[in-house]
């Protein structure tokens, strides 16, 4: 109940009643910010990638860049998710979350592929790889048009991973009658990968610049506002 004072003419009034004490900064394992591990866990797997399709490692050798991709991008991803989780970041760890699993799944079907673990025949390997890149791809434009609230470097990455996605995908579908894919458009995608890279770097400068105490960088404004 409100307590009640009274003035010298006998009327009373609500006593005054003390601010609510602020709620204590976070320490400990709930403070700082997951982007700086989820984005130089992204940006290490995409350089990987980028690299192979460009023809620094021979064409087809797709298992090159699969120690970088599982043991680092999606398992970094992956806890970055986990801490943006704990502080209430849910855009945030649904994102790492997505291409945690996307990069994992991308290195099941590599090593599946190779080891032959699911039973796919030599002449269902080109319509498996397809299959993957149309649910990816389907995904990560979803995630585009529901993140566009963010600011527009964000976007930009989103729109950049369904280019190359798109890319590869025009790849294996024009393979040759051998099932070797469009050496062109495989260089093409990995050009595209290594230009969100390059995005993904400016991203993590931004997050490090606000994590050391410096002046963020400009990432444009949302589209949907």
């Amino acid at each position: 109940m409100t307590a009640l004072d009274a003035d010298p003419g006998g009327t009373a009034h609500p006593a005054p009643q003390e601010a609510p004490a602020p709620a204590p900064a976070l320490v400990g394992p709930l403070a700082g910010d997951p982007a700086m591990l989820g984005l130089s866990s992204f940006i290490v797997g995409s350089i990987a990638l980028g690299l192979g399709l460009v023809g620094v490692v021979p064409i087809g050798v797709l298992g090159a860049p699969l120690a970088i991709i599982l043991a680092a991008t999606a398992l970094g991803l992956l806890l970055a998710a986990v801490w943006a989780a704990a502080v209430g970041q849910s855009a945030v760890a649904a994102v790492f979350g997505i291409f945690g699993t996307f990069w994992l799944s991308y290195g099941m079907l590599v090593l599946g592929l190779d080891h032959n673990w699911f039973a796919i025949t030599v002449a269902a390997v080109l319509a498996t790889v397809k299959l993957f890149l149309v649910a990816w791809l389907v995904v990560i434009l979803m995630l585009a048009l529901a993140t566009l609230r963010l600011p527009a470097a964000f976007t930009a990455v989103f729109a950049l991973v369904s280019l190359a996605l798109l890319l590869l995908l025009l790849a294996f579908a024009q393979a040759s009658p051998l099932g070797v894919p469009s050496t062109g458009l495989l260089k093409t995608a990995g050009y595209v990968v290594l230009v969100f890279a390059a995005l993904g770097v400016y991203l993590f400068y931004d997050a490090a610049q606000a994590g050391t105490g410096g002046k963020r960088v400009p990432l444009g404004n949302p589209l949907v506002k």
